[in-house]
């Protein structure tokens, strides 16, 4: 016969059941609130780190399979790790998609043999591309605008071409850098006043500057003081090292050329454009430069022309060319100007400026030019490998005369963080105002982290930073100091081609795929910042050739910030322990529990000939 339970004491387990329950969830919410709160584990390394001077070295080991399942418990910790031996030391200046030999395979007409050929698979280097014989760090900004150690770019042959012109003099173990150019030879500062007579280049309503053919990139170097940043590019070719050099100097720079692929920039992005006597034919294949630096042009934006063929009649002596030529030339230029819609501000001495207008109500004529062949819209952003072609790059539909097309912008630095148009309109899928607006916030906590783990981001260690798959641009923009600037790159494969919102926000960017290799020197970045790239190229290509690119564009104790999940992370840190990289593990600011992590990483310093027998 079963016992009738006693009343009383039913009461009191439930009650104590009860208490137990209320209890745990009590501990486990504060326990929750205390690691959300930044105060968990991965903020008191973060903390540990900064009392140490961003000493990476004193991160613990971590183990993550305690953490989280998945593939983390697939990965042989115990296998010795692939080491990669240095690459031969004529490699010390190796670009891959450039590479002088390659490059002499191909054509000359209309700059072919100067675009971007990269290796086949076959002919990658699976080495370290190592520094020359004594390689030191860089002067900080803004000393470093006006000198280069000699043992970084070792090359004197512009000292001697240049030398009336000021681009750049050899003093003892440095390079200096006058800010001389070939139109310019007094200074780019003066040539930039004139300049600012015309362009409203103080108010903040021109941030993005374009200069094409930038020789040393003085241009860009000395609009950097009125809160200007210019991207600039020029072709690898006699003119050894110019794009080497601004880089060197902390002036934002790639290998290019205007040949017959599309500039890797979105439609609208600059709101000045710049050539300096570039040397491009501008007026040549029905004025197909023009119309390319027309698409890359904000709807209101300038275009500066100094040097031939403007005011040809009183210099075609001093260039050494016929009159005839020289005035077909111009001829062909103010034409394409005027099928462009530009409208010429200011024409004097050998400088000419003109302005795109703000959108097509005043260009309605052009709709019946039977020269006027426009271009497919939806193409404008399309320009990975992508064939010029000349024709015209529709401006957006506006509801009246006065609005600018595609949205009109902040100055800057209130372009910072106001909504970009392209945002505002919902032109990007996938992307509203709460969208930018909480990635923004998202992107402040990241870097505030990032300082925390490493304090020199904030020192002017770092000048020259590089976010490897940008997005929206937070990174760059929670990192905003005059001290450094960062290439936001978009990766080709991306899901939501962004650029042009980052271009918006007064930052620079570029198109690339990061199964090649990048369109620029080795050692040219002290900061590379990697967020969720190795997951985006998971299976799409080798992630050792990403990583050796890395090493490539590294400069030696430079730094490395990657973010992404686990098991991601752990394969990355086998990779680099062959590399001649120090590498720690740190939490997610949030605390242990979150399977992303962050991997940071210091590449050694050594150069050619350093213990070690050099390879391929």
């Amino acid at each position: 016969m079963a016992l009738k339970p006693n009343s009383t004491d039913t009461r009191t387990r439930s009650s104590i059941q009860i208490f137990i329950v209320v209890g745990l969830c009590c501990f486990f919410y504060i326990l929750g609130a205390w690691q959300r709160s930044g105060f968990g584990k991965g903020d008191s390394i973060a903390l540990e780190m900064t009392k140490h001077s961003a000493d990476c070295s004193i991160v613990p080991t971590l183990n993550f399979e305690t953490h989280h399942a998945g593939e983390v418990g697939n990965v042989d910790e115990s296998e010795k790790p692939k080491s990669f031996e240095p690459c031969h030391p004529r490699y010390v200046d190796y670009t891959p998609c450039q590479d002088q030999s390659r490059a002499m395979t191909f054509p000359r007409d209309n700059m072919i043999y100067r675009e971007r050929h990269c290796p086949r698979e076959e002919e990658k280097l699976h080495c370290l591309v190592p520094a020359p014989n004594g390689y030191v760090t860089p002067f900080p900004w803004p000393k470093s605008r006006d000198y280069v150690p000699y043992a970084n770019a070792p090359y004197k042959a512009l000292t001697i071409e240049k030398a009336i012109q000021n681009w750049i003099q050899y003093e003892g173990n440095v390079f200096r850098f006058p800010g001389g150019g070939t139109q310019f030879p007094q200074g780019a500062d003066k040539y930039i006043d004139q300049l600012a007579k015309v362009i409203p280049i103080t108010n903040g309503m021109v941030r993005t500057a374009l200069d094409t053919g930038c020789g040393v990139a003085s241009w860009g170097a000395y609009l950097w003081s009125r809160n200007v940043i210019a991207m600039s590019f020029a072709p690898r070719d006699s003119h050894e090292a110019q794009v080497q050099f601004a880089l060197e100097r902390g002036v934002p720079a790639v290998i290019g050329v205007l040949g017959t692929i599309k500039m890797p920039y979105p439609s609208r992005a600059f709101d000045m454009a710049h050539c300096s006597r570039c040397l491009i034919p501008w007026g040549a294949n029905d004025g197909m430069y023009m119309k390319e630096v027309d698409r890359v042009l904000r709807p209101g934006g300038y275009w500066v022309l100094s040097g031939p063929p403007i005011n040809w009649r009183n210099n075609y002596r001093a260039w050494q060319r016929p009159k005839k030529e020289l005035e077909e030339e111009q001829k062909k230029i103010e034409e394409v100007a005027k099928l462009l819609c530009w409208e010429k501000k200011h024409e004097k001495g050998e400088i000419a400026v003109w302005q795109k207008r703000v959108n097509d109500e005043a260009c309605s004529g052009r709709q019946h030019n039977s020269q006027a062949n426009f271009c497919k819209a939806e193409e404008a952003n399309d320009v990975w490998y992508k064939k010029m072609d000349p024709c015209l790059t529709p401006y957006p539909d506006v509801s009246n005369p006065e609005e600018v097309a595609g949205g009109k912008l902040k100055p800057f630095p209130e372009r910072l963080y106001a909504v970009p148009p392209r945002v505002a309109s919902g032109s990007v899928p996938g992307v509203s105002v709460e969208t930018y607006q909480g990635d923004n916030e998202k992107w402040k906590k990241h870097v505030g982290a990032y300082k925390k783990i490493n304090r020199l981001i904030d020192s002017g260690r770092y000048r020259n930073i590089l976010d490897m798959d940008a997005g929206l641009g937070g990174f760059a923009a929670a990192l905003d100091s005059p001290k450094l600037w960062v290439m936001n790159v978009m990766p080709t494969i991306a899901e939501k081609d962004t650029l042009g919102v980052i271009f918006e926000r007064g930052l620079i960017g570029i198109y690339h795929d990061w199964c090649e290799a990048f369109s620029t020197y080795p050692r040219t970045y002290d900061l590379i910042h990697a967020h969720g790239l190795f997951s985006l190229y998971k299976d799409k290509c080798n992630l050792e050739d990403i990583l050796l690119e890395m090493d490539r564009i590294l400069r030696p104790e430079g730094a490395v910030i990657f973010r992404d999940e686990v098991d991601v992370l752990i394969k990355v840190k086998k990779i680099t322990a062959g590399m001649r990289w120090d590498t720690k593990m740190v939490d997610h600011e949030d605390g242990p529990l979150v399977p992303e992590k962050i991997l940071v990483a210091v590449k050694r310093y050594w150069v050619v000939g350093a213990n070690s027998t050099s390879v391929q």
